[in-house]
């Protein structure tokens, strides 16, 4: 695999809005290691090797265990994911699969029922934040394996 594009070789300007809003998730009071579990969850999903490697590292950095990583594909079928992240996953599935999926009702209740108004916002932002870095790394093809914890730290 040749890498395409990097950040560093992409037009200036191109990734100031993204790069922006990850500022603010870092700074938002949203559980930073459960939007880890959500943002390797959706890289999963995906197929994006660059942001498994990335997420699994800071995931495990934060203190998320191998077991919850390596299992959360099957989260529906473990015991050992809360109610609030239950919700989160089910809400990042249902993003990630935007056209198969509606943010139903039942969904969305289930969201309000664990989190805040503005963690509500917060999460979504973050979905869609993973969701296009996973677009992203697919089409430029970056290469996995050599992420540092905090590496992009803003």
């Amino acid at each position: 695999m040749t890498e395409r594009i990097t950040l560093q070789t992409a037009p200036k300007g191109f990734a100031d809005g993204l790069l922006k809003s990850e500022m603010y998730l870092k700074k938002s009071p949203l559980d930073h290691k459960l939007l880890e579990l959500v943002k390797y969850r959706v890289s999963q999903i995906n197929g994006c090797a660059y942001c498994l490697d990335m997420h699994h590292k800071e995931a495990t950095a934060m203190g998320e265990t191998e077991q919850r990583l390596h299992s959360v594909a099957a989260w529906r079928d473990c015991p050992y994911y809360s109610e609030k992240e239950r919700a989160a996953l089910a809400f990042a599935e249902a993003l990630t699969h935007i056209s198969q999926r509606d943010i139903d009702d039942e969904l969305y209740a289930s969201l309000t029922k664990v989190f805040s108004t503005e963690e509500i916002a917060d999460l979504t932002l973050g979905i869609a934040q993973i969701n296009s870095w996973n677009r992203l790394n697919r089409a430029f093809q970056t290469i996995p394996g050599g992420y540092k914890v905090g590496q992009y730290s803003l």
